[in-house]
Order: C-alpha cells, then structure tokens, then sequence
C-alpha cells in the first residue's frame, strides 16, 4: 500500500497497518485545521484496530456488530485492559458526535490524538508483537508558525483541505480493496491458553507504557459534561461544575462523604450528582452511594439532586423524586434540561386531572387513545405505540397528545419525526393550527436553534446533527411511521434521546414486526391502542374499496414466440426487432417490459371505470402507483396522447425527480396554483401518510406484494 500521509507519530504502525497510519496521519493534518475531521480520522482509526485485534487474536465476534458491539462484547473486554477500553470509548464517543454534527474543538482532538498514540503503542506491542523500544516519544502537533494575513491564511487553510480531500478518496479506494480482502479471511480460533497469554501481555503492556485509567476516565466524563454545556474550562465553580464536594450526614465515621461531580444551578443549590466507578466496575455499584449523597444534598439545601452513576462509558440516570426506576442513558444533562427536570417536581399535574382538546380530537377512538398513553405514561412507562388505519387522525391524536402533555407540565420540548418532506410539512400545518408554541423545522440553516417548543424533523436531518443536543434535550418523541426498517436505520436517534417516545403506524397489529413491539415496550400484538380499518369503515369514518381487476394476455401468460399472432410477429420485424427472441414469461413481463398496449389500457380502465368526480363528467383524484421513474414518464406520454383535451395539467408525474415535487402535491391536494392536477402517478412519494381526502381511486400500475404497504 502507497504511503498516502506520512504520519508524525504512527510510524511504528506503518509495515503491518499502513492503513491505520495514513489514517493517523490524515487526523494529525485535521487537527488544528478541521477538528471534527479529525476525530472522524481517528474513529475509523480504532474501528480498523478493533477489527484487526479481532482477527488477529481469533476472537468471537456479535453477529453485523458496530463498533460499540465490539468494543462491549464480553471476548473482547476479557482480553484487552479497562484503561485501553477507556481510551477506545473515548475516541468512539467523541468521533460520533464529531460525524453527526456537533463541533469540536483543537483542544479536544489534540487530546483524542494523543490517546490514539497510546492505544497505537499498545497494538503494536501485544497485538503485532513488536517492542517497547520502537515506540518514539509523543511530539506534539504544533500550529504551523505564519505571518499570513487572515485572507492569506483562509486561502492557504482551503488548500490544504483540498488536497488532504484528493488523498483522502484515494485511502478510502484503498480501504474498500482492503475490506473486501480482509473479508474473505476465515479467522482462526485461538485456545483458551493462547488467549489468557495474549490478556496477560496486553495488561502488562498498559502497565509498561504508564496507562493511568482513572484520568482517562476522569478527562472523558469531563468532556460529556463539556458537551452538554457544562463549560468549565476557566472556572469549575462558575460553570456550577465541582469535583469532590463535601456532603454531610453520610453513614461514615466522620459524617462526611465526597461526590465525584456536583451540579448546581445558578442559585448553588444541587441539580445532580455523579457517581463514577471504575470501568471494571459495574456502574450500578455506584447507584447506593448516590443516592445517599443525593440525601445529605437534599437535607442540606432543600432541593434533592437528580442522581447519575457511571463507568466512564455506561451511564444511569435515577429521578426518584419522580417515581422513575434507573434508566440507562448515553451522556449527561445540560444544566437547563436538569432545571426543568427539578421544576416539574412542582409544575407536573397528574394526567388523569386533564382531557383533550376537542377543537382537536372529537371522535371516542382518539380520545380512547390519549387515556391510554397518559394512562401508560402515569404508571412510569416511557414508551407507547398507536396502531391506527390510514385517515384516522394519527398526526391529531399526536398533536392532542402533545398538547395535554405540556398543558400538564409533562412536556416542554417535542421533536416529531417522519421519513419525508411533505409528511413533515403536514405536521407543520397542524401543529400551527392548534398549537400556539414556537416551531421549527429542522434543516441546515436552523441546527442550531435551541430556542424552540416544537421541532419537525425527517430521519435523514435529524441523523446528521442529534449528538449536538444534549439527551435530556427534548421531553417528547413522536416517530412517525414506526416500524422495523425505520427503526433499524435510525435506532441512535430513539437510545440517544432521554425522554418520552410515542410511536405512529397505520400497519395493522398482525402485521407489525415483533421488534417494533419490543421498541416502544409493548406486548407482541398489543400496542398501547389500536384502531383497524375493519372498525374505522363499520363506524363509518372509512369508506371500503372495491377492486377492479384489469389485466391483459401478456401480463397474465408472457409473451411466447409461439403464441404471437402474424400481425404481432411482423409488427416486431417492421420495428427492426427479432421475434424469435421474444419469449418472456409473466413475471418477466411485469419486471422488464413497458409495453406501450398494456399501459394504454390501464389508463383507458381508469378513464372508463373510475368513479367520477362531482360533475360526473370526469374522473375524480386519482393516483397511479407506477414502478419507477421512466414507468412514470411512460404513462404521463401516453395519458397527453391518448387525452389531449385535458391539456398538460391534468394528469402529472410526482416523484423524487423533481424538484417541484413539493408544489406539485399541493397542487394535487388543491392548496397550489395549479387546481386541475387530478391524476398523479406516483413513484414512493404518495405511497403512505399524504392527506388528500378527495382521491377516490387508486390504480397499481406495478405489483404490490407486501401486505404493509398495500393496506398503506
């Protein structure tokens, strides 16, 4: 492998991982100039070490792990030592935040690249059995000395980005060459001895290279608390961040025990504790010696702390003065989340003492709903799940939800998600509509807004800048669209966020996964309300369908040669194509061919047997399901050809290609310029969640075989 970016300090690394030296270097180039940069160099820096012990040390490893399934695994901790565990957590943690948005500082990185330095001195003595000897010295990287101009300097500052950008797409050519290699090797089991020989040298190692883990510790807990805006770089005690306080009437000789961290607010009192233990420690070791610290606060200043313990990379958060049981959470609380977490000890008003909106919600079904989930909620659960049809009001039992919530004190800020701009912008219809709290959509230009009540986010936006609120951020998640596939892609969201979740999906109960039960904590088959189509259509909020089956010879039987009429044959010569080829059976036909013919037939049915609109002179709102973009374009041709006189507006293409997407479904819905958009053929974007009452037919133009999606 070329050397890419020759390294300052990883060297030693350069004959066995040249990979993970070009890494390093990459990351001591960013350092001063892109810290974030940095710190995602150096967490895929220890992602191709973890990988590498793994296979180096034939270790069992979780079945599709990431990085924290490697790093936790029990093989794993068994051999590698709590103070090198804590060095890789720390560079995992930070490097996360770093990938998802949030900004880091020269500060944080150059200390991160010394802890790379550390672990790269350990690999190479236990896990490439080199020696002590071949680690240099630390040098540290220094900022380039210059007497440029600031407009000089930015010049020169984008330069060197671009050309660290050139190299850097070659190292992930490389890498990708490099995985697929390291992919097709079968790892070899170690025995048990070969194993206890490896852990004993990789504790040795720590002990020879001077690894001190309880500052390690101690630097990533103070970074988590720099994070969630404990900022304490001038003055610990003017950030309301003190270590080691003194706390009376503890069941000690002399009365008096010492926290790790208090919290305080701006009137010195006490907003939590931390506990921290060592990392071989479970944390909830900690938990009894908080909680007794959080009583001689509580005597002392009238105000009982929230209670947090942890490892260093396992944290547990305990409001007990809200009845809740431990939780497990993934970093700590500003200090404007914990005041408010203090506040409602005297602002929440029980659930039950409440009732919906009805400007709201008026039907006995949604009502149903909202006594549910504040009865779930009342009883300590953080979690529920709405299983309700397609038109029945999810986004509204949503929306009176929220607002009973906050009007109870449960709830100061919401982030409502969902996998798409227009269902997004619907929430934000309603949400204006009866709720009168400061909203924002979450996008580029608005990251950094805190100042917010209501937040509307797709999945995709809110990935790339979560980590930069702190987890006691939002009171309220409300994921729409619950299900398996978005929960697999999005999970960080739901474990990053401390707070209360409630899930939406139209999918029936039968249907819905079992993981998505185990999401929101619910039995398998029973959501914590549910109302079916079979219910909404016998109460008469639905109307039901009836089914028009349209099909033709070649999409029921193929296309064979020897079945082709004369005129079909010649027909396929005079078009310079040969017959004899042509032999498809149905399921190629409906995978691989548009055939002009079929797709005038499905528009021909829809014009002929399509329930009317008003007038009954034309077809009411419609939509084709087509199966793909040039599908879509297909049938768009052929409906202007077949129906001039409706003009171009009539029937149009919505999907992902257009960027006029967004106003063509508000002319679709009757909201735009252009009123007569009545037939939309829609590839994805009007599958699921659109609100468009006055479609009375639905035409699929391409097979639906999952149930979900065509109950949908």
């Amino acid at each position: 492998m070329d050397v890419l970016m020759k390294s300052i300090n990883f060297e030693i690394l350069r004959n066995n991982c040249p990979e993970l030296a070009d890494l390093a270097g990459f990351a001591e180039q960013y350092v001063y100039q892109d810290p974030s940069g940095c710190l995602v160099k150096l967490r895929s820096f220890i992602e191709r070490m973890v990988k590498r012990i793994y296979t180096k040390a034939g270790l069992p490893g979780p079945y599709q792990p990431n990085l924290l399934d490697l790093i936790k695994n029990d093989a794993f901790r068994a051999m590698v030592p709590l103070v090198v565990l804590d060095k890789f957590h720390s560079i995992r943690i930070h490097g996360n935040k770093a990938a998802h948005g949030d900004p880091q500082t020269k500060e944080k990185s150059l200390w991160l690249l010394k802890e790379a330095f550390d672990l790269a001195c350990w690999f190479h003595i236990v896990i490439e059995s080199g020696s002590k000897n071949d680690c240099p010295a630390y040098q540290e990287i220094t900022l380039p000395d210059t007497e440029d101009t600031e407009k000089t300097a930015t010049t020169s500052r984008r330069d060197l980005l671009e050309k660290l950008a050139a190299q850097e797409a070659r190292l992930q050519e490389l890498l990708h060459e490099l995985e697929a290699r390291q992919a097709a090797i079968q790892v070899t089991a170690r025995k048990p001895e070969d194993l206890q020989s490896l852990t004993t040298a990789g504790k040795q190692a720590a002990d020879v290279l001077s690894f001190n883990e309880e500052t390690t510790r101690k630097r990533l807990i103070d970074s988590l608390l720099t994070d969630a805006g404990w900022d304490f770089n001038a003055n610990w005690e003017k950030a309301g961040v003190v270590r080691e306080e003194e706390v009376p009437y503890q069941p000690t000789q002399t009365g008096i025990g010492y926290v790790d961290y208090e919290l305080k607010d701006d009137n010195d009192k006490p907003l939590a504790v931390i506990e921290a233990k060592r990392t071989a420690v479970d944390p909830n070791m900690g938990r009894k010696q908080a909680q007794l610290y959080a009583d001689g606060l509580e005597k002392k200043y009238a105000q009982r702390p929230v209670i947090f313990y942890t490892n260093g990379f396992e944290h547990w958060i305990w409001d007990d003065s809200q009845d809740y049981p431990p939780r497990q959470i993934q970093g700590f609380y500003s200090k404007d989340s914990l005041q408010y977490l203090v506040q409602q000890r005297r602002t929440k008003a029980p659930l039950d003492t409440l009732s919906p909106r009805l400007e709201i919600i008026d039907r006995l079904y949604q009502l149903e709903a909202v006594k549910r989930v504040c009865e779930r909620f009342g009883n300590g659960y953080r979690k529920t799940l709405l299983v309700q049809a397609t038109g029945t009001g999810k986004t509204r039992v949503a929306i009176g939800l929220t607002d009973l919530l906050i009007r109870a004190g449960w709830v100061k800020r919401v982030l409502f998600l969902c996998d798409r701009k227009e269902l997004r912008k619907q929430a934000k219809n309603v949400f204006n509509d009866f709720i009168n709290e400061p909203l924002t959509i979450v996008r580029a230009g608005t990251a950094k807004d805190r100042t917010k009540r209501i937040y509307l986010a797709t999945y995709p936006a809110m990935m790339k800048i979560f980590e930069t609120f702190d987890v006691g951020f939002f009171d309220l998640i409300i994921a729409d669209e619950s299900h398996r596939s978005i929960y697999n892609r999005y999970r960080d969201l739901f474990v990053y966020f401390d707070c209360l979740q409630i899930g939406l999906t139209a999918t029936p109960v039968e249907y819905v996964a079992r993981n998505t039960y185990r999401i929101f904590d619910c039995e398998d088959k029973h959501p914590t309300a549910y109302y079916s189509i079979e219910r909404a259509v016998g109460e008469e909020y639905l109307v039901p369908y009836e089914v028009f089956t349209h099909t033709t010879a070649f999409l029921r039987s193929g296309i064979k040669y020897s079945q082709l009429t004369d005129e079909q044959r010649r027909q396929l010569e005079e078009d310079g194509e040969d017959p004899e080829t042509f032999d498809y059976d149905a399921t190629d036909v409906d995978r691989q061919i548009f055939n002009r013919d079929t797709n005038r037939a499905i528009l021909r049915n829809l014009m002929e047997n399509g329930l009317r609109d008003a007038t009954g002179q034309r077809p009411g709102k419609s939509i084709i399901f087509a199966r793909n973009h040039k599908h879509a374009i297909l049938l768009s041709e052929l409906f202007d050809q077949m129906y001039p006189q409706y003009g171009g507006s009539f029937c149009q293409v919505i999907d992902n290609y257009d960027p006029r997407a967004e106003q063509l479904i508000d002319d679709f819905k009757g909201y735009g310029n252009n009123k007569d958009l009545t037939v939309a053929i829609s590839v994805d974007m009007l599958d699921t969640g659109i609100d468009v009452p006055e479609i009375v037919n639905l035409v699929f133009a391409k097979p639906i075989k999952s149930k979900v999606k065509f109950w949908q």
